[in-house]
This record gives C-alpha cells, sequence and structure tokens, in this order.
C-alpha cells in the first residue's frame, strides 16, 4: 500500500484537530454506528477543557489505496519539545491557517522548524465561510511568513486550499463545489513525497524514538518511524544513546501500528512505518532502537533550550494535607523525574536542601500544564515566580524573547474608560470569597497602592444590644477575582509563592509571618 507521511501544523484555535476528524470520518476510519467525541484526537483531559493540543498523536487513515499517517501536533511554542521531535518523523506538512486571522506567532514557530527540515508544506486556509474571513490577505501573509523565514524555491511554490474543517469540505477554488475533502486527500498523495526509507527495507534496522508512553501490561512503549530494515515481533534489538553508547538488549514483545482513532498490532514493521515497540526497560526519547549489528546511531534532532526556571517546593502553608496526599519530597521529585524522561523539553535539578527542585521548561503554559496534572494526582506544592534564562552568545548575554498579537476592542482603546475608574474600590480588588480557609501570610488581594498591606478579614461586625431592621446596612461584596493557574503563576512577585492543591490555588508570601518578611527584606 503507498505510504504518506505528514503533520498538521497551525496556530492554538486554528480548527487543527477539528480538521483531523473530519480526515478521519471521511476516510472511513469509523463505523458508521460509531458514537464520536468532537476534538477525537484530544483524549487528554486538560486538552479537552481548554480546547488546545498539548500532546503529539498520530494517526492513520486509508484513501483509495494509499495509507496517510497524520501526526496532530501542538500549536504552542511551549510544547515545542513535541513538535520538533514529531517533524523528524514525517515527509510533508499541512500548514492550518485560519482565513480571517492569518498567521499567527505560534504559526511562525512551528513553521520555522518545518521548514528548517527541508518539508515542503501545503497551506490550507481554514474558516473561509465566516464572515470576516479575508482568504487573498492570509495566503500573502503566509507567503511573506515563508520568505521572513527562510524557505527555498520549492517551499515558495506551495499549493494551497479554501476550507471549513467544521463544514467537513476543502477546495483548490474559493468557489468550488464546498462537498468533502477528496482534494486535499489527492493533493497530499500527489504532493507529500513517499517515504525515501522505502528504499532502505534490505538495510539493518535502525529507529529514533520520538515519543515514550507506558502500558499498564506491557510497560515502556516507545514511539518513532523505522529508518531502515525491518523489524518482526520476538526479535531482539538493541538500543543505543545519542554518543552510540549502548543502552540495553532486549527482545521487542509486541509491535503496534496507528488505525484510526487506534493502535493495532502487527507482526512485522518496515522502513517508513511509524510504529510503537515495547519490551525494553531503560531506553527513552532521543536513543536509537536498532539490530545488534549497528554501531552509530541515528542524529536526534536538537531541542530549543528552556526559557524560563519555577521552583516547585514541598507545601509549607498551615493547610497543608488537608487536600491532598501526597506532599513529601521525595514524591515531588519522582514525578518530576518522570515527566522529564517523557517530556525531552524540561529539566529538573535538586536544590540545597533536598525540598525544592528547579524545573526548566519552555513558558508558563508548559508549566502550568504539569502543574495542573499534578495537583489532579493529588499533589501539594508552593510554586516560585518564573525566572527567565539567559544564555551567553558570542559573548553577549542574551534573553528570549516573544512576539504577541493584541486585538483590542475600539470602544476600550485610547485613554483609559472613566466609568471603570470610577468604580476601583478604595482598597483594591479581592482574590477571594466569604467562608475562604486563610491564614497569616496569604494574600487576599490586589491593594490599588504599590505597597503590601498588612489586613485581619477575619474581623466580625460589633453587635449592639438594640437593632432595627431598616438601620442596619446590608454587606454587598464586589465579585472577587478568580486566578487560573498561569494567571496566579504569572501575577506572583520573587518573595510570593503559589500554594496548588487538588482542591484549591492560593497566593501567599515566602515568609508568612510579617515580621520575618521585614527582617528577610532588609537582609536582601
Amino acid at each position: 500500500m503507498d505510504l504518506r507521511n505528514i503533520a498538521i501544523i497551525a496556530h492554538v484555535d486554528h480548527g487543527k484537530t477539528t480538521l483531523v476528524d473530519e480526515l478521519l470520518k471521511q476516510s472511513g476510519a469509523f463505523r458508521a454506528n460509531q458514537a464520536v467525541a468532537e476534538r477525537a484526537m484530544d483524549s487528554n483531559d486538560l486538552e479537552r477543557e481548554r480546547g488546545i493540543t498539548i500532546l503529539a498523536k498520530a494517526t492513520s487513515v486509508e484513501w483509495h489505496g494509499h495509507r496517510i499517517n497524520i501526526v496532530d501536533t501542538p500549536g504552542h511554542a511551549d510544547f515545542g519539545g513535541e513538535v520538533e521531535r514529531i517533524l523528524s518523523m514525517v515527509d510533508g506538512v499541512v500548514l492550518l491557517v485560519d482565513a480571517a486571522e492569518g498567521p499567527m506567532p505560534q504559526t511562525k514557530f512551528v513553521t520555522s522548524k518545518a521548514l528548517a527540515l527541508g518539508l515542503r508544506p501545503i497551506v490550507v486556509l481554514n474558516k473561509v465561510d465566516k464572515p470576516d474571513a479575508e482568504p487573498d490577505r492570509a495566503l500573502d501573509e503566509c507567503f511573506d511568513l515563508f520568505v521572513a523565514l527562510g524557505a527555498d524555491e520549492d517551499q515558495l511554490d506551495f499549493p494551497h486550499m479554501y476550507a471549513s474543517g467544521r463544514s467537513g469540505w476543502a477546495d483548490a477554488e474559493m468557489d468550488g463545489p464546498r462537498k468533502n475533502l477528496d482534494a486535499l486527500f489527492q493533493l497530499i498523495i500527489n504532493h507529500v513525497p513517499a517515504p525515501k526509507q522505502l528504499a532502505k527495507q534490505n538495510d539493518d534496522f535502525r529507529m529514533l524514538a520520538t515519543t515514550l508512553g507506558n502500558d499498564p501490561f506491557v510497560g515502556r512503549i516507545l514511539t518513532g518511524r523505522v529508518e531502515s530494515g525491518r523489524l518482526k515481533v520476538g526479535q531482539t534489538i538493541q538500543a543505543l544513546s545519542r554518543v552510540g553508547q549502548k543502552i540495553e538488549q532486549f527482545r521487542v514483545t509486541k509491535i503496534q501500528a496507528f488505525r484510526g482513532l487506534g493502535q493495532q498490532d502487527i507482526d512485522e514493521a518496515i522502513a517508513g512505518d511509524i510504529v510503537s515497540l515495547a519490551g525494553m526497560t531503560k531506553a527513552t526519547v532521543s536513543d536509537t532502537l536498532c539490530a545488534l549489528a549497528v554501531e552509530e546511531p541515528l542524529e536526534a534532532q536538537p531541542i530549543d533550550p528552556p526559557t524560563i526556571t519555577v521552583t516547585f517546593g514541598i507545601n509549607d502553608s498551615p493547610l497543608a494535607g488537608r487536600e491532598g496526599k501526597k506532599v513529601q519530597s521525595r514524591v515531588i521529585r519522582e514525578r518530576l523525574m518522570k515527566e522529564a524522561e517523557s517530556n525531552v523539553a524540561i529539566k529538573v535539578t535538586d536544590t540545597p536542601g533536598g525540598e525544592a527542585f528547579e524545573v526548566a521548561g519552555r513558558g508558563e503554559l508548559q508549566m502550568g500544564v504539569l502543574i495542573e496534572n499534578m495537583r489532579r494526582e493529588g499533589f501539594e506544592l508552593s510554586i516560585s515566580r518564573p525566572q527567565v534564562l539567559m544564555r551567553e552568545e558570542n559573548g553577549q548575554r542574551m534573553e528570549p524573547i516573544e512576539e504577541v498579537t493584541i486585538d483590542v476592542d475600539d470602544d476600550y482603546s485610547g485613554e483609559a474608560v472613566a466609568y471603570a475608574l470610577w468604580n476601583l474600590e478604595e482598597r483594591g480588588r479581592m482574590f477571594l470569597g466569604p467562608q475562604a480557609k486563610i491564614y497569616q501570610g496569604m494574600i487576599i488581594g490586589e491593594h490599588s497602592r504599590d505597597n503590601d498591606l498588612e489586613v485581619n478579614p477575619l474581623k466580625g461586625k460589633k453587635l449592639t444590644n438594640v437593632r432595627a431592621s431598616g438601620t442596619d446596612d446590608a454587606v454587598r461584596l464586589t465579585p472577587h477575582i478568580n486566578f487560573s493557574l498561569e494567571e496566579a503563576i504569572a501575577y506572583i512577585n520573587d518573595d510570593e509563592l503559589v500554594e496548588v492543591t487538588p482542591e484549591s490555588i492560593r497566593l501567599r508570601k515566602r515568609y508568612l509571618d510579617p515580621h520575618e518578611r521585614k527582617r528577610m527584606s532588609k537582609q536582601n
């Protein structure tokens, strides 16, 4: 069967996962009576809740005698470690661009990685049926983006299509029939080359591990593309590190290929296939799985260095241990080390004292996802303010930069809105409502001035002997601010922490006692 390996890349929320859903449906990957959830490729709970792709995932469809392996990649630079590894498994990319918004900052990040690998893009202008769609402008901006990223002539001569992923159609012309995605399937077959690895089926087996998973029955599972040779279940192979050091020798207990949304056991994998292998105990991401005769490892795609670092510490607040079960530093360390093993974009180092750990990563969203997963697993944590990581280049100290696009309604641009300012309360804004558990040193609101204000929110109303019903003022509270995890991490100062438990997110001072705070501020 003719084979194609492609990745679909896009900015967050440009309709990538929805388009993959339609490709699966129209290729017959689902039974006629099968109930399929919206955004079927987003299997992680956080992905479904936030509507974004966090983990790269592969699927496979069959269309008119061709098998197309499709990789759905994250659209955010914070998950770039996933993107960089996954793109090394494919031979072409479909770049999905919102016809109204055009290429966005995250589009630039992922596209630069694809172009650097020499992949030829197909541009799909999605959501062209939106009232504010401007497909011609979006197409021109895509061309300008490719030029700015140093695309070669072949990459600049890219084909494009107009589509609506939600409605399930794609056409070469704006006024096409708008029936189905057949035109996109055909363009993928014609434009994306077959894997060059197909010519190496008689060489020794070699495969670069790109993602790591765990199965309760077979243990560790590594996924990647077979670069050369063949592999059968029961065959003994070895794992080599990036520098060629032998890690282990093991017998392959299972080979799985992607079929639709699931994986299917197969007896043999050949060059060009994207498969998952089981049987190893030590091998991990970026290692080479190969025949015993092979001595040279495959070159692993370099991963961009971390840009921020966050300190994960034990929760030492007065409310520690009430909502979560996993509070010991040893358990926190084991969980972070396990994360770093499967996510090569994260680096974990111990701090003096052993009760806190420095976690370096790509951004606040990546850190927020890790912390959210840990709190759902029952962990309690104290999280520090993110610190930007500098690095030396050509003798100069460099810091990471971010591009951001901000859309502001005309009604709210320019001078500050007088009504909003007039409504600001005298003292500031509250972060919690009545009946919330509090303790000394906890941050309960934002002072309207630039200094900290010590307050006592437990002070009750003094009662008199006689009170007429009409003279007592009713207490009416302004709705308080609810921080998300990422907002809380971005909000705190250097002398503050975020307390994270399975049920709560609290802001607190690093030193709870006000006298100790004053003493430490003088020392610093």
